[in-house]
């Protein structure tokens, strides 16, 4: 009998446990049972209070339009034609080099100049500096 009861009483004190953790347990999502309310995945971007917020990396580039050459002033790396593909590099084949001239710093919202080269290349033809003393127009050393 004492074995019994014994018995019955760890079975009880097992499920009494059990029934205590399952009480414990919270279904995620639910503001009412967790007391947390959680936060709405819609929103994008930074949040409001962020100091970078809705700011754009603006890119400082050479444009040397004598040979669509563009020279990234913060990466000293170039972006030039090569057949019709784009080339990066950080150093300009010879026959660029000799040929660089005068340039124009544009400032861009993106790391690839080269998206807007039409719009350079009508915007800046070659040879303009003699033409248009604009301040915007350097000659190379």
């Amino acid at each position: 009998m004492k074995c019994i009861c014994q018995k019955w009483l760890l079975t009880a004190i097992t499920m009494f446990s059990f029934f205590f953790l399952l009480t414990g347990c919270v279904t995620i999502g639910s503001t009412a049972k967790s007391g947390y309310p959680h936060p709405q995945a819609s929103k994008t971007g930074p949040p409001d209070h962020a100091p970078a917020h809705g700011y754009r990396a603006k890119h400082s580039y050479r444009y040397y339009p004598s040979c669509s050459v563009y020279f990234d002033i913060d990466r000293s790396v170039y972006f030039y034609l090569d057949d019709d593909s784009w080339r990066v590099s950080v150093e300009l084949p010879n026959h660029l080099r000799i040929r660089l001239g005068e340039y124009v710093v544009v400032e861009m919202d993106t790391d690839k100049p080269y998206l807007d080269h039409q719009n350079h290349k009508n915007k800046y033809p070659p040879g303009q500096l003699k033409k248009n003393k604009s301040k915007e127009w350097v000659k190379s050393k």
